[in-house]
C-alpha cells in the first residue's frame, strides 16, 4: 500500500466512481488464449507435413535408382527412354506421310550381363544369338602339395615362370628317409640270405660231423650196456652196492636216447628244412621289399617336381619353412601351376536365354581389360545343375591363347565379355 492517501475531493463535487473488483473466476477467463491466436500459431507450424512429404519423395527416389542399378548388374535392363520413343513410334510407311525422311533412328541399349540381338560383327555373317559376361579359370590347375614332411632347404619358385612337367621345384631334407632306405635295404639282405639258407639245406660236412657224433654215441651205448649187464649179475651175489647198479643202469639208459635223438637230428638235416619255413622266410623277403619301396618312394618325393606344364600362378612356402602333408590335405600347397594356354570362360547364363546356348556353338572372346583382344571359343559344356540363387545356369567356353600370348591378356580371374553366334562352328 502506498504511504500516501487519496485526496478528497472538494465540497459539493460528487466523489469519483471506483472500478469494480474482479472475481477469480473473470480473471482466470481473461488469461485464456484468443481463438485468432491459435489460428496464427497453427498456421506457423504447417510446414512440418510437407517437410515429411518432400522427405518420403526423396528416399522413393533413391530406392528407384538402387532398383534400376540392381536390375542392370543381374542381367534386367529397364528400357531407356529413348526405347520407349522407339516402341511407341509408328511404322516407317506411317511416319513417312507425318514426319521428314530426316528423321534419326534410335540404337536400342544393350544389358550388361546377358542381350540378344540380330546386328552382325565386323568380318562375319554369323548373327549374335547373346552376349554375356563371365570370368576366365584355367581348364587344368594344379596345386603342388608336398608328399612328405620335413624343411624346405632348396626352392625353385616365382610368380610368373613358365615351368615344364618335371622341373624341380623345392627340396625337402633327405637325410631321415635316406637313413630309412638304407635300413629296409639291410633288412631284405639278411631276409633273403635265410631263405637262401634254408633251400641249400645242411652242407655235406655238417652231415658229416652229425654221422659222427650219433656213430660215437651208439658205441658208447654198446659199452655201456656191457657194464650194466656185468652189474647185474653181480648185484645178484651182492658183490657191488646198489649205488653202483643205480648209476651204471642211468647211464645206459640215458646214452642209448641221446643216441636216438642224434639219429633222428640227421635224418631231418638230410631231408632238409620244413616247407612252412621256406614260406616264412618268403613271406618275410615280400615284406622287407614293400617297405624298401615305401621308404624309397619317400626319399624320391623329397624332390618336389611340377606335376605339369605351365606357369607358376602363385607362390605359398617360403626355404626353411616345415611342411608338412597332413597339415596340407589340398587346402593350400607350396605353389599353384596352370596350363594358361587352355582356358576356359565361366558364365552363368540367365535360364530365359539358356535355350540360345548349346555346346559347339562358336564364340568370340574379349576381356574387359584389352577389348581390342579377341579370341575365338567354343562352348564345350552346359553344366548339369542349375544355380537356384542365381536363376542361371553355368556354362563353359573353351579358349585356346597362343604360346606367346600366355598369361599376358587373359589370365585367371579376369572378366571377359563373350558373345554367342546362332550357327555352330564350322
Amino acid at each position: 500500500m502506498s504511504s500516501q492517501s487519496t485526496p478528497l475531493p472538494p465540497a459539493g463535487e460528487k466523489a469519483p466512481e471506483r472500478a469494480p473488483t474482479l472475481s477469480l473466476d473473470a480473471r482466470v477467463r481473461s488469461l485464456k488464449i484468443a481463438k485468432e491466436d491459435r489460428l496464427d500459431n497453427q498456421r506457423s507450424g504447417s510446414w512440418f507435413p510437407w517437410l515429411l512429404v518432400v522427405a518420403l519423395g526423396i528416399g522413393c527416389a533413391w530406392l528407384a535408382y538402387r532398383d534400376d542399378k540392381i536390375a542392370s548388374m543381374v542381367g534386367f535392363a529397364r528400357p531407356t527412354d529413348e526405347q520407349k520413343i522407339a516402341d511407341t513410334s509408328p511404322t516407317p510407311a506411317a511416319s513417312a506421310s507425318t514426319k521428314p525422311a530426316s528423321t534419326t533412328a534410335t540404337t536400342p541399349t544393350k544389358s550388361p550381363t546377358s542381350s540378344s540381338s540380330n546386328d552382325l560383327p565386323s568380318g562375319t555373317s554369323n548373327p549374335i544369338a547373346l552376349e554375356s559376361r563371365g570370368y576366365v579359370i584355367a581348364k587344368h590347375q594344379v596345386l603342388v602339395s608336398p608328399q612328405v614332411s620335413g624343411r624346405i632347404v632348396s626352392l625353385n619358385i616365382e610368380e610368373g615362370r613358365r615351368v615344364i612337367k618335371g622341373d624341380v621345384l623345392a627340396e625337402v631334407e633327405r637325410t631321415e628317409y635316406q637313413a630309412d632306405v638304407e635300413q629296409m635295404r639291410g633288412i631284405l639282405m639278411r631276409n633273403k640270405a635265410e631263405l637262401s639258407e634254408l633251400e641249400t639245406g645242411a652242407r655235406p660236412q655238417e652231415i658229416a660231423g652229425a654221422t659222427a657224433d650219433l656213430q660215437e654215441q651208439e658205441e658208447l651205448v654198446v659199452q655201456l650196456e656191457s657194464q650194466y649187464r656185468r652189474l647185474k649179475e653181480a648185484i645178484k651175489s651182492n658183490s657191488i652196492s646198489m649205488t653202483e647198479f643205480e648209476q651204471a643202469q642211468s647211464s645206459f639208459f640215458s646214452t642209448r636216447k641221446r643216441v636216438e635223438k642224434l639219429r633222428q637230428s640227421l635224418d631231418m638235416m638230410k631231408e632238409g628244412p620244413r616247407k612252412e619255413r621256406i614260406e616264412m622266410a618268403k613271406a618275410a623277403i615280400i615284406q622287407s621289399e614293400a617297405n624298401l619301396i615305401k621308404s624309397e618312394w619317400r626319399l624320391d618325393n623329397c624332390t618336389l617336381r611340377a606335376p605339369i606344364s605351365g606357369t607358376i600362378l602363385k607362390k605359398n612356402a617360403e626355404q626353411g619353412n616345415l611342411v608338412n602333408p597332413v597339415a596340407f590335405s589340398g587346402s593350400t600347397s607350396v605353389c599353384d601351376i596352370a596350363d594358361l594356354s587352355d582356358l576356359e570362360i565361366d558364365l552363368n547364363i540367365q535360364e530365359r536365354d539358356v535355350s540360345k546356348v548349346f555346346a559347339g556353338q562358336s564364340c568370340e572372346v574379349r576381356s574387359e581389360a584389352y577389348p581390342k583382344r579377341v579370341y575365338q571359343g567354343t562352348v564345350s559344356r552346359l553344366m548339369p545343375i542349375a544355380d537356384r540363387a542365381k536363376g542361371a545356369v553355368p556354362v563353359r567356353v573353351a579358349v585356346r591363347v597362343p604360346e606367346e600370348e600366355q598369361g599376358a591378356y587373359l589370365k585367371p580371374e579376369m572378366s571377359a565379355i563373350v558373345v554367342f553366334f546362332s550357327s555352330p562352328e564350322k
